[in-house]
């Protein structure tokens, strides 16, 4: 039997091993927060500037605007490897440094074409701080708190994404554009300053064979379903609200935007607790009975249930997936693994609301919300083959 002594120090280190709010745990959330501000800053000025001060068309904005989720999907999986080979501080710090020089880059700018060519580079730079960050906040998790991890993560990326808005109309509006990408500048330096004390996480020499990783292609097909609801929801709510006579939906949403924080924040345990398999099981049942309804339900009253709904749905999606993933990849490919899963989180957006355009136009919005909730649906298919996976890989290895 062990002595007191030994017990008492087997308990520290079992404590210490359980621990995740740590200072390296801090700087990490606080810069996502000034990251993402500074992301969020610009998602209603510069539509806006490319189409007021540049002469955009509505093609054009879109393009201007689109081009930056391509540069950043193509490149993940590519900033995945290198995080891995190179660690994840030079993802942070390299790409909020990119971002930072790019986005204060658009104030020299009176060009569209070289503007265009700008937000790639900001794509870049997404691409691997967006990596470097997920990855290194699993790098500290203890394995028995990855998916409060992971939503302690999401908290801090919501919150720049929901104060950046507003910060950067306001700058806009007092000081003009050029100026508000010089904000949107300073704000990605400071997510650098705050990066550069990220861990490096565990090396590897280790060349993938496959530009995307495995153990997240399963999961992200999954997650990639899950999403549609939510895409449905974002793109054409404001225009689906006019037909049922509710001319404001600025509350829904950030009613919706309140709830998914406050829910990731007090329930950031619930995916741990609830284990990867049964989170994304209640997430897609949620998401998809929420678009539903939305189509279902043509009041206000609908509005507002679907979007508590699509709440549970999406706070629980991305933590308990990304979980499976961690779980799933080793830690020498993590980077490469969490590049390769975010890849399909910029499809679902990239890929979703086109295809639910196209249902809106050969029928209505409500036969779009019906189309997503039967593609969310559809989620529960891809889970189970992703969970026969798991099953029968554990299975070998415990034999």
């Amino acid at each position: 039997m062990d002595s007191p002594a030994t017990q008492i120090a087997g308990t520290s280190a079992t404590a210490e091993r359980s621990r995740l709010m740590t200072v390296p745990f801090a700087l990490i959330t606080v810069t996502t927060l000034a990251y993402f501000t500074a992301l969020g800053s610009l998602l209603p000025t510069f539509p806006k500037y490319v189409e007021d001060e540049l002469d955009g068309s509505g093609v054009v904005v879109g393009v201007a605007v689109g081009i930056f989720s391509i540069s950043a999907a193509i490149l993940r999986p590519w900033a995945g490897r290198l995080g891995d080979r190179r660690g994840r501080r030079l993802l942070v710090v390299g790409g909020s440094l990119l971002v930072a020089v790019s986005v204060a880059g658009y104030a020299l700018v009176d060009n569209v074409a070289i503007l265009i060519a700008m937000r790639i580079v900001t794509g870049a730079g997404e691409a691997a701080v967006f990596v470097g960050l997920a990855t290194a906040v699993q790098d500290m998790a203890p394995a028995d708190r990855r998916g409060e991890a992971a939503s302690y993560f999401s908290v801090a990326l919501y919150a720049g994404l929901a104060i950046g808005p507003s910060l950067g109309e306001r700058v806009a509006h007092a000081h003009g554009y050029h100026t508000a990408w010089l904000c949107a500048g300073v704000l990605a330096l400071l997510a650098a300053a705050f990066g550069s004390r990220t861990p490096i996480g565990e090396l590897s020499e280790h060349k993938p064979a496959t530009v995307l990783h495995r153990a997240a292609l399963r999961p992200g097909i999954v997650m990639f379903l899950g999403l549609i609801p939510f895409a449905g929801f974002s793109a054409f709510l404001a225009l689906y609200a006019k037909k049922i006579g509710v001319d404001n939906v600025g509350p829904v949403f950030a009613a919706y935007a309140g709830a998914v924080l406050t829910v990731r924040f007090f329930g950031a345990r619930l995916p741990d607790r609830l284990g990867w398999r049964r989170a994304s099981v209640v997430a897609l049942a949620a998401s998809a009975i929420a678009s539903f309804v939305l189509g279902a339900w043509a009041s206000i009253f609908g509005v507002y249930v679907a979007a508590g709904l699509l709440c549970i749905g999406q706070s629980l999606l991305f933590p308990a997936l990304f979980t499976a993933v961690v779980d799933d990849a080793p830690e020498a490919e993590r980077s490469h693994a969490v590049g390769t899963f975010s890849v399909f989180f910029d499809l679902s957006n990239g890929v979703g609301a086109p295809i639910l355009g196209l249902i809106v136009s050969l029928s209505n919005y409500r036969g779009a919300f019906f189309t997503a909730a039967l593609i969310g649906a559809s989620g529960f298919v891809a889970l189970r083959f992703f969970r026969r996976s798991v099953d029968a890989k554990e299975a070998l290895t415990s034999g």
